[in-house]
């Protein structure tokens, strides 16, 4: 491997540390993590701003008390706010939907609860809907471990159009058995094989 490509395999290594950690990283663990002396790191550091700068990069990296972190340049801050500031469009999957039917009509309601309803694990599916301000912990169960309840918000009511829970539709009684007899037969497949 010759000097330049060395060099090149390094300053991307330091590119992929600085991206992936978001966050400020030591000097110190730099220079570990590529194998090098802290001096060496930090002068490879500075040659890879200086030419962030003069090739008017869309990221920069910056020092800060014996740390660097990769930042985006604010000469790109205009652009950067255009796509920042449209709203992120939340996507339902069936998982999703499906649990948020259940805590829409069982609330407030435990995950456990979910989950014997769904037969399986719900943590993903519900810190997905309490992320998307669709449902909110409303609160604590009066048993050993105090599980959180969960509940619907009003950004739940806004996205479905509906005034109050008493506007979700009415399950009927016949198609509420169907469902429990198909529940039924699949959980039977599930454990047939």
């Amino acid at each position: 491997m010759n000097r330049n490509s060395e060099i090149e395999r390094t300053e991307a290594a330091i590119e992929a540390i600085l991206f992936t950690m978001g966050n400020s990283v030591e000097l110190s663990k730099i220079a570990g993590a590529i194998e090098h002396d802290e001096e060496t790191t930090k002068k490879i550091i500075h040659n890879m701003m200086d030419r962030y700068s003069q090739n008017h990069r869309g990221i920069k990296i910056v020092e800060l008390e014996g740390a660097f972190q990769m930042c985006t340049n604010q000469e790109y801050y205009e652009q950067l706010i255009k796509v920042a500031s449209q709203p992120k469009k939340h996507i339902l999957t069936d998982v999703l939907l499906e649990t948020l039917s259940i805590i829409a009509y069982k609330q407030p309601v435990t995950k456990i609860e979910i989950e014997k309803i769904r037969g399986v694990k719900c943590d993903h599916a519900v810190n997905k809907l309490v992320d998307y301000n669709l449902v909110t912990e409303v609160g604590r169960l009066d048993a050993p471990g105090r599980p959180i309840l969960f509940g619907t918000s009003e950004e739940f009511l806004r996205q479905f159009g509906i005034r109050s829970l008493d506007d979700l539709p009415i399950i009927n009684k016949e198609k509420e058995e169907e469902f429990k007899i198909e529940a039924e037969e699949e959980a039977q497949l599930k454990l047939d094989v």
